[in-house]
Order: structure tokens, then sequence, then C-alpha cells
């Protein structure tokens, strides 16, 4: 198959105008001049997208697909108290409707152009819905124990879920981790637990939520009060107080427990951190999960992305929980956090570092840039369209900057996967039958504003 263009961006190099992409058995086998590739496949079938650029499909390293189904049912909360509110929400639905909220949000990622997801969960119903999309993922486990003499079974539960999924995978496509709960609601030998299970199984990668609220810091370093150790009270297991000062920043808390001794890192968030925690992140490698609309909408703080990439950090971006945006739009995120920057921090990133935060800073992120990000012959064939014809800023020498200025997940007119096309104009090519999953979800969604 041959794929063509006004603009190809393949983000490792220079933009190419007029260009092509040939697509041979779910990889990218040439890349060039779109005459020139005509000529060179006479026979090949050709999908000429126009007025349009093609690109890497865009990676969103915090998905929470599970939470596509609470949209518009929590607002204008700070942090703490939307993550009660989620959590209650959370515990109010079944698997099958966790399943069916992880399909709605892979719909949704597919449209807008996202071709591989990483997800935290419990459950397991964002692997299953991925896997049944034809979605790339990266999903981590969840595990956690306030009580000490529960870390060793929640670390067998853990493995026993993973066990069971990874029967019904691609392996291929999809990869399994696993991610110790937040610091506020863990006993930290989990962490050194954690780190042993993932080097035990061929160095899992792991991921975690930290250092993303002011909240969490007060309560780590001084033990305040902060409406997040409510939870720990509630489960019986801490003494009392239930936290004792640590004098210590949530990224040095975890690190003293070996938590970074692991070989394959990310943490989401990466608000509240300072210098010395910065180049302690980079000391050992670790990935971070930007998720700057999340954060704004929040009220958690903006993260010194700047400081990251001039460290020489991997850094991605994700879209966050739906129910706090109440969206997942990757192009938002990449423009949020380009502005964001530059306005905060007075760091003047351009509109291709964002751009490659989206898709192969991303892929760094989870060390998968050997199969995507860019696109690259030998990489799999992980293309999006986008259809520029309504930009204000085109025809341009310069696309990214069209991709960043006015885009929205509204332009994209076709993603494909492994050289699939799942969507196309407005039309959906994926197992499942999708008008029922949404009907289910209204309903669902109906039961919970009662």
């Amino acid at each position: 198959m041959l794929l063509i263009a006004e603009y190809v961006v393949p983000v490792s190099s220079e933009p190419i105008e007029h260009g092509a992409v040939f697509i041979k058995d779910g990889a990218i086998a040439d890349i060039g001049d779109a005459e020139m590739m005509r000529l060179r496949y006479p026979n090949e079938e050709v999908k000429d997208f126009g007025m349009a650029a093609l690109t890497p499909g865009f990676i969103d390293l915090h998905a929470r697909m599970e939470d596509a189904v609470f949209r518009g049912l929590v607002h204008d909360l700070p942090f703490v108290q939307w993550r009660k509110e989620i959590a209650a929400l959370r515990k109010r639905i079944s698997y099958a409707e966790a399943f069916d909220s992880a399909f709605l949000g892979g719909l949704e990622a597919l449209s807008s152009g996202v071709t591989t997801v990483a997800d935290i969960t419990s459950t397991g119903a964002c692997v299953s819905a991925a896997q049944k999309l034809g979605l790339r993922g990266m999903f981590y486990r969840e595990a956690g124990a306030i009580d000490k003499r529960l870390v060793n079974y929640a670390i067998k539960k853990a493995d026993s879920d993973l066990e069971k999924w990874s029967q019904a995978i691609d392996p291929d496509r999809i990869t399994l981790g696993v991610a110790p709960d937040p610091v506020y609601e863990c006993h930290p030998e989990l962490y050194r637990s954690v780190v042993k299970y993932a080097s035990d199984n061929g160095d899992l990668p792991i991921a975690m939520d930290l250092a993303g609220s002011s909240e969490e810091y007060r309560f780590v370093k001084y033990g305040a009060p902060s409406g997040l150790d409510e939870d720990l009270g509630m489960q019986g297991f801490m003494e009392i107080p239930p936290w004792l000062p640590t004098s210590a920043t949530p990224v040095n808390y975890v690190l003293n427990w070996g938590l970074f001794d692991a070989k394959n890192v990310m943490i989401v968030y990466g608000v509240r951190v300072n210098d010395e925690d910065i180049r302690h992140l980079k000391e050992y490698d670790v990935a971070v999960c930007a998720c700057p609309s999340l954060n704004a909408q929040l009220g958690m703080g903006v993260a010194p992305v700047s400081e990251y990439l001039r460290s020489g950090m991997r850094v991605g971006l994700g879209t966050g929980a739906p129910a706090s945006i109440d969206t997942m739009d990757i192009f938002s995120e990449m423009r949020m956090e380009l502005l964001i920057q530059r306005a905060v921090t007075g760091e003047f990133l351009d509109s291709r570092t964002l751009m490659e935060m989206g898709t192969l800073r991303a892929a760094q992120a989870l060390r998968i840039d050997d199969k995507v990000g860019s696109l690259e012959v030998g990489k799999r064939a992980d293309i999006v369209a986008v259809d520029l014809s309504g930009s204000h800023s085109t025809p341009t020498s310069d696309p990214v900057s069209a991709l960043l200025g006015s885009v929205g997940n509204g332009d994209v007119s076709m993603t494909m996967v492994d050289g699939k096309v799942l969507y196309e104009r407005g039309r959906l090519h994926v197992a499942g039958e999708v008008a029922k999953n949404i009907a289910h979800v209204l309903e669902i969604r109906g039961r919970l504003r009662s």
C-alpha cells in the first residue's frame, strides 16, 4: 500500500513535501517523493490524502481508558477531592462495564490519531479492549498494600493476573508491566518487592504516579494532613499517627526504597520536584509522562518539562484521566505543554520538540522506539493522516507548526496500526459492535448520575 500526502512528517528527519510512504507486511518499506514512489511501485494500492500530513501514530502515556465512562460526572474539583470522587465511581462499575468504558476510550484514541497507549489498571479491562481494537499498548498491573504483611500477597495477586492476561494478548503489540500504588496508598516495602519481581520476570516495565501534587509532597516530607491520608485510616492497617515525616521529597522517598533500581521505570506527573530530584531521575534513567491539561485542570501545578529535556531525560505526554478533562486529544496536550512552558517557565520550546514528545520521545519513554515513534524504514506502520485543508497555516513550509498551531483530533482522517487501517474518515474498522458499546456506556453513565 502506498500512502501519499502533501506532507510526510517522519519526526526523526526533515518533513517531505509531496511525499509518500510505502507499507509492506505491516512495516514501513520505503519513504520519499510521491512521484518517484508512484513510479517505483506502480501496481500498489494508493491512498492519496491530498492536503494532509502523514505522521507517526501518536502515543498517549497516560490514557486511563477505563475512566472514559466517567466523562462529565466530576467537574471543577481540586486534585484530592477529585481523586476521592473517581475512586468511589470506580468501585461502582463491574468488569464488563469497565471493559465497555475502555473500549470506548480506545475508539476515541484511534479516532484522534493515537496508536499506542500506556495505561495503569487493576482489572485488565483496558488490556482486553486494546487487544480487541488492534491498538498497541503497554499496560501496568496495579499493585499495592498498606500493611507490610500483605506485600507478598499483593505481588502474588499481580503475578497471577499478569500471567492470565499474557495468555490473551498479541505480545508483538501489547506489553505488560507493573505499577506500584502511590506513596500515600502503599507500604514502602512494596517498592523493593516490585523491583525484584520485575527483575525476575525479564525486567518488566514499571510505572507509578509520583510527585503530582503539593498535598502529596507535604504529606510525604512533613507528615502534614492532606486529605490523602484519610484513605489510609479507612484501611485499618496503619499505626497511629498514620504517617511520620520523612524529610524526603516523594522522588527521594521511593529512591531510598529502591524503586529506581529497576531498569525500565516511568513516573507519571513529576510536577513537585526539585533540582536534586531531577538529578536523581536522570541518574537512574527514569522516564517522565507529563500531563499538562490534567495538572492544570486539577490545580496540581506545572511539571518542569524544559528542565527534564535539558537534562536529557526521556519525556513524553499523557492525556490523563478522561474524567478530569473530559477528552482525549493529544494535539491539545502538545499545544498546552508548548504554551505553558513558554508562558510559565520562560523556556521557548519549539513545535518540533512537542511533536517529538507526542511521538518519538514518548516511544523512547516506553523503550519501544525501535518499533514506533517515527516514520523510518523497518519500523512498524503505525501511521496517521491529518487533514490540513482547514488549517489557516496551509500551504506552509513548516507542517509541524501547522499541526501544533490549529489541528485537533477532529482533523484526523486515518489511523493505521501495523499497516491495518483502523479508522478512516469517520468510520472505524475494528472488531466488536461499536454502536452497542456506545449504548452500553450511555446506560452506565445514566446509572452513575442517579
